[in-house]
């Protein structure tokens, strides 16, 4: 796997000139200047920034009635055990539990996907930080937010009563990993608060950056379970969520998953049952218990029927929230699969093709840019337009496993430093191939481009903070039209495109004649 800051052959520009390796200060905070600064004063670091104090805990809408928030004391980790250490015996997925305050199990669990993929882990926390050597009660985090790698500065100090962590805790009492990570991200989104319910795929991709691919399971391809495995092998990052579920009786039939839950998918193995071949597919209960009781579970009479020494390799019988199910249970109980990786090479076999990606940060002007979507057919066409030219694969790239050989990706980017007072617009994008006779023809599409013109690609419109679409166009040239639900909707975006070899993309400036 290519090292962190590679990746995905990535064509920046001009706006895009970071990395997790040279990443912007979140704040304008230094994290190496302000830590000479307390190691030079002999003094701890206290963040203004993100105070200890309510204001960074924020406000719940449903605040949990055991919780006394005048009661919370902020304490730093040696003020709560004797002998604080960052990381104990190497990061696990089993480190944590969540806190009892806070619905974050959509960042918990892409947190334990983040544990396996250990070059990642570093990107998101930087070595070199300890309690020991050089500390002064200050730690730094790195995220991917909305196109551009941060460099996010805390203090120690968290939120505790009676001496316990009010939020995420780890198993191990002296160990502070999962607190101070939680912590960065909380300050990043606003507020702790600003946790509560999410989508596993926002923190899967602020950890890696990278693509993200999401497939609902009532229409997954057939080949889903390969696609898997390939990326469990390439040491991707994977997650789901179980479906919603409204009667006692559908309750039920979970057999111990929890509906609407985020989980991390931790394992992807074909077991032989009585010499029958089976998909199984691995999965964490961020809560670290609660477990399926169904076919394949810890306790299934199932493994029984495999050899011993497969027995040995995949089963456990431990209530730490991880658990085995079949592919067949895992697509009819949950409802999607958010698939995030530095670069998609994995899905192709050939180690001699690579994707590249290209990104641009535009932006929706209200009466200028924000023209709606396509049934809006006098104002569609005022939108944003980007030209994209497909050309032939080679050889290696030709005969990959997959057809697809471009994912598009539109994000909305946030500007309000409050996760949950930003608003989403419901976004989408068309795709529509330009004919042999228009190609040489400069500057932006008219109206009359679009009347009567069917997309050859598009998504549905969706109120999510981004958008995309993995699929397959023929050589040649193409219009992508980013939009909001509505006219006059403004916002600003990222739209990226990864796509097999080098494509040529650009953001098309004037109006054709």
């Amino acid at each position: 796997m290519p090292p962190p800051d590679d990746g995905c052959h990535h064509n920046p520009n001009e706006d895009d000139e970071n990395s997790p390796t040279s990443p912007l200060n979140f704040l304008d905070q230094n994290y190496q200047e302000l830590h000479q600064n307390c190691l030079a004063e002999n003094t701890l670091y206290s963040d203004e920034l993100f105070p200890p104090d309510n204001s960074s805990i924020g406000l719940f809408d449903d605040e949990s009635p055991e919780v006394d928030l005048s009661q919370v004391v902020w304490k730093r980790p040696s003020e709560l055990v004797s002998d604080p250490k960052l990381i104990v015996d190497d990061v696990s997925r089993f480190d944590y539990a969540q806190g009892s305050v806070l619905g974050n199990c959509w960042f918990l669990a892409a947190i334990g996907a983040l544990t396996f993929e250990k070059d990642i882990m570093k990107q998101v926390m930087p070595a070199e930080q300890s309690f020991t050597k050089d500390y002064a009660g200050i730690f730094h985090f790195r995220f991917w937010r909305f196109g551009k790698w941060i460099d996010v500065v805390i203090d120690d100090q968290l939120p505790t009563i009676d001496d316990e962590l009010l939020f995420v805790c780890s198993k191990t009492s002296n160990e502070f990993w999962p607190a101070l990570l939680e912590k960065a991200y909380a300050k990043v989104c606003g507020s702790y608060a600003d946790l509560n319910a999410g989508f596993i795929s926002e923190a899967l991709m602020d950890f890696t950056g990278g693509t993200h691919m999401y497939y609902e399971l009532n229409t997954a391809p057939a080949d889903l379970w390969k696609i898997m495995e390939c990326a469990f092998m390439s040491k991707t990052l994977m997650g789901c969520g179980s479906n919603t579920v409204t009667t006692p009786k559908e309750i039920e039939l979970l057999h111990g998953i929890v509906a609407e839950h985020a989980y991390t998918v931790t394992g992807v193995f074909e077991v032989a049952s009585d010499e029958k071949p089976v998909h199984l597919v691995r999965l964490l209960n961020p809560w670290g218990e609660e477990e399926w009781r169904g076919d394949w579970s810890d306790g299934s009479p199932l493994w029984d029927t495999v050899c011993e020494e497969v027995r040995k390799i995949c089963h456990e019988v431990l209530n730490n929230g991880e658990f085995w199910m079949s592919m067949e249970d895992f697509t009819t109980i949950f409802e999607s699969i958010d698939i995030c990786c530095l670069c998609p090479d994995f899905l192709d076999a050939s180690s001699e093709c690579h994707w590249t990606s290209k990104r641009y940060f535009g932006r929706w002007n209200a009466g200028t840019t924000a023209g709606g979507d396509i049934i809006k057919t006098e104002t569609f066409w005022t939108n944003p337009q980007f030209r994209v030219t497909i050309d032939e694969l080679n050889e290696a790239c030709a005969s990959g496993q997959r057809p697809e050989n471009i994912l598009v990706s539109l994000m909305q980017n946030h500007e309000k430093r409050n996760r949950n007072s930003q608003n989403n617009y419901d976004i989408g994008f068309y795709v529509f191939e330009i004919p042999l006779e228009m190609r040489s023809q400069s500057g932006r599409f008219s109206l009359e481009f679009f009347v009567g013109r069917e997309p050859v690609a598009q998504t549905d419109l969706v109120w999510l903070r981004e958008v995309m679409k993995f699929f397959r166009l023929e050589p040649g040239e193409y219009l992508i039209v980013p939009c909001t639900e509505n006219p006059g909707e403004a916002a600003s975006f990222v739209l990226s495109v990864f796509s097999k070899n080098e494509t040529h993309f650009e953001h098309i400036q004037e109006t054709s004649e």
